[in-house]
């Protein structure tokens, strides 16, 4: 091979190396134009257009998700944290223990005797089985709501409470309110129902100056949604007919440190409201008017 041909070759081959090279390079910036400057997830948007994100920037707090054991709201359960007594009166055994509840208690003005049997209808449904019946169901509602209900006798004992334990009872459970369940007894012909108040009175253990007022609210609570809730009319032959009445003679007023109130719900010797308090459909309206009487004075 002579010289001349050989710095031909040479040369050829620089041509083609340079030729080679400068489409390698042309390649390379297509392929960086294509990559480099675009955002694929972006569905080919200029990257220099994207939001920045600033390194210095708070994050949003994250959210945990509800816990199933959060307390429920107050509409849903407006009683939750109060005390509530019930005290159906008398008791369905009181009458197999005449001397016991016979014997006398003090009530702080004077002696009543500690319990009695209380009232029947004609047909011999007896007053210590209605009352049972309303407070339980009454029961049932208020602990739906939230309440801690407590009672002063569920026919699990031989015979009464007395009447001065009866106070006791609300008394040692702080309660926020009482309501003593009864049916009254009056001459066939005299109907209704009524709300017996505390009146203000002290002796002995008796001081009711500081519940008069708050359980005269809780009893007018009572009163309205009772009425509304059975369609009865407050009793036609006590006090003004206005279906409130205030004693003093009663040890389970008396003897209350508490809001208290009792209830006749009708009269049982009188034929037409026998037939509503032997009905259990009313007594169902009863409770459900007892109940939300309570509810009314207790979120006032």
């Amino acid at each position: 091979m002579s010289n001349g041909s050989f710095f031909s070759d040479s040369g050829r081959r620089g041509g083609t190396l340079a030729l080679v090279a400068a489409i390698v390079g042309i390649l390379g910036w297509l392929l960086w134009d294509n990559l480099g400057q675009r955002d694929d997830n972006s569905g080919g948007t200029p990257a220099s257009s994207l939001p920045t994100v600033s390194s210095t920037s708070s994050p949003l707090p994250a959210q945990p998700p509800p816990s199933p054991s959060a307390t429920p709201k107050s509409d849903d359960k407006p009683l939750t944290g109060k005390v509530v007594v019930l005290d159906p009166g008398h008791n369905p055994n009181n009458r197999d223990h005449p001397s016991e509840i016979a014997r006398s208690v003090d009530i702080g003005t004077n002696e009543k005797e500690c319990d009695t049997t209380g009232t029947a209808t004609e047909s011999g449904y007896a007053e210590a089985s209605f009352t049972l019946d309303v407070a339980r169901r009454a029961r049932t509602l208020l602990e739906a709501r939230g309440a801690t209900v407590k009672f002063t006798q569920d026919g699990d004992r031989p015979y009464g409470p007395c009447v001065d334990e009866r106070a006791r009872i609300g008394n040692s459970a702080h309660a926020d309110a009482v309501v003593s369940v009864h049916a009254d007894g009056a001459p066939a012909g005299e109907r209704g129902f009524h709300v017996i108040l505390p009146k203000s009175v002290r002796g002995g253990d008796a001081d009711t100056a500081k519940i008069a007022g708050p359980s005269r609210l809780l009893g007018e609570r009572v009163r309205s949604e009772f009425m509304e809730a059975t369609g009865s009319e407050p009793a036609d032959y006590i006090g003004d007919g206005s279906g409130l009445n205030v004693r003093g003679d009663l040890g389970g007023l008396n003897l209350s440190t508490v809001p208290k109130v009792f209830i006749e719900c009708g009269n049982m010797r009188d034929s037409k409201d026998a037939t509503e308090l032997i009905d259990p459909k009313w007594r169902e309206r009863a409770a459900r008017g007892i109940a939300q009487g309570i509810t009314d004075f207790l979120n006032r």
